[in-house]
């Protein structure tokens, strides 16, 4: 039997862990014992008051705005890097092919450097930040910030920079530094605030991730079916990532508006005054690390492992593997084969299995079994590593030489890491004391984009022993 606490439900949480209204019943029995006039007075339940008196999402406007903050919070990400043509054409569009290796051969290499270095040290600096700059101001100023950079991207997409190509690549990888360091530090405050909600709207905000991921992959098989000016579509393109960026600014400033939200914002003002308001909590200092860490270390490496697996192997390897018909010469092998396989079934199956925790959250946050089951995904990397992954150096066989065997392995990598990912990302901030919820948050979000740098590194080493 494991001998670990039980998980107390906070104010912010929905999750009832087992047996807690049995814990209740036993209270209010000892205190009839002990008082026995106690039973003609009204009974005050031990139950925290967001579980007692749960006002109503009308209309579930503020589970719809965590969800568009969702979808806001990786979407200029991924238009980065979905935006490959668009890329290429701007830098080989020079009259100077001195330096052709340098800046296109390796720029995927370059554009991850450029994300995830700053995406670990922002979510650093924003665990400071945390008591020393409200979530309003941290939101709002990440916001303007990425719609800033997107909007001088947008600009340049009609300009000719084939005499400044060099400048071009240096602009580039230093907007897709603060665009990842701002939407990380975003992510992480507004994932912090969710920790007073209730979990289905932790829930909506990662299921929203998932669907940029999503939109981003559709966008750019539309792309590729109607393309016939690059720089006309990557207007439009980049357009669509500045629209969702204001919508994010206007649907949190509206956040406040809402009872629903009122009611939770006006629970963890009680604890942690300053929330999602303009000043910043009188308490001052750094929240400590050390009850963070006894408390939801685990589900924090579940987090770390769940999203190094799913890196290292998607999109370096996944989108690496071909059809076996490609000499066919078919739309499907040549052209819509790796878009469809690697990218959108991933982020279709990846949206699927976060929806799944709205419904299905086992097993729970003590559970053993949850990091056995995250370990498990472990076995996908051969897997997809075995299939027809194009060109091959070291190992040449294939084992797994049909078209479906990719298209199974990569929903099996997208629900599971949605699902696995999404579990311990909620749970986080629900196992801790109320105070410290909003730090947890960041530091969950910690564990994610050093699961991704550490990821992104290791498939490297990866594409270069297959």
């Amino acid at each position: 039997m494991d001998h670990t606490e039980p998980v107390l439900p906070s104010v912010n949480s929905s999750y009832l862990p087992p047996l807690y209204d049995q814990q209740n019943l036993s209270e209010d029995e000892e205190s009839d014992d002990i008082s026995p006039s106690a039973a003609l007075l009204p009974k005050i339940s031990s139950a925290p008051l967001a579980v007692r008196c749960n006002p109503e999402d009308s209309y579930k406007l503020v589970y719809v705005t965590f969800f568009l903050m969702g979808i806001g919070s990786l979407l200029p990400w991924n238009f980065f890097i979905t935006a490959k043509q668009y890329w290429l054409y701007k830098l080989s569009n020079s009259t100077d092919q001195n330096d052709h290796s340098t800046s296109i051969d390796y720029f995927e290499s370059y554009l991850s450097i450029a994300s995830a270095v700053p995406s670990v040290l922002c979510l650093v600096l924003n665990y400071f930040l945390v008591k020393r700059l409200s979530p309003k101001v941290r939101i709002l100023s990440s916001l303007i910030l990425m719609l800033l950079v997107f909007v001088v991207t947008t600009a340049l997409v009609k300009v000719d920079v084939s005499e400044y190509r060099k400048e071009f690549f240096v602009g580039t990888l230093t907007s897709v530094a603060v665009v990842s360091g701002a939407s990380n530090i975003f992510c992480g405050s507004v994932f912090g605030i969710s920790g007073y909600f209730p979990m289905r709207i932790s829930q909506a905000l990662i299921s929203g991730q998932a669907m940029g991921g999503t939109l981003t992959a559709l966008a750019s098989i539309v792309t590729l079916a109607v393309a016939e000016d690059v720089t006309t579509n990557t207007l439009f393109y980049f357009l669509t990532a500045d629209v969702f960026i204001l919508l994010c600014i206007i649907a949190f400033l509206l956040l406040p508006k809402y009872a629903y939200s009122r009611h939770y914002m006006l629970a963890a003002t009680c604890i942690s005054p300053g929330t999602l308001s303009d000043e910043p909590s009188p308490a001052g200092g750094v929240p400590p690390l050390q009850p963070i860490i006894k408390k939801a270390g685990v589900l924090g490496l579940c987090v770390f492992y769940v999203f190094f697996i799913s890196i290292s192997v998607f999109p370096s390897v996944s989108s690496g593997i071909q059809s076996m018909n490609t000499d066919s010469g078919s739309p499907w092998a040549t052209t819509y084969f790796v878009p469809l396989t690697s990218f959108l079934l991933y982020n279709v199956a990846d949206f699927s299995g976060r929806l799944m925790t709205a419904w299905v959250q086992n097993p729970g946050p003590t559970s053993r079994i949850l990091p056995v089951l995250v370990l498990c995904r472990t076995v996908l990397v051969p897997l997809l590593m075995f299939c027809n992954y194009q060109p091959r150096d070291h190992l040449h066989t294939v084992l797994f030489p049909h078209d479906v065997y990719p298209v199974v392995f990569n929903c099996l990598l997208g629900l599971s890491n949605g699902y696995l990912g999404t579990l311990p990302m909620i749970y986080g901030p629900k196992v801790v004391p109320r105070e410290l919820a909003e730090a947890t948050g960041v530091v969950m979000s910690f564990f994610l984009a050093l699961g991704l740098a550490v990821g992104s590194a290791f498939s490297v080493l990866l594409v270069h022993n297959i």
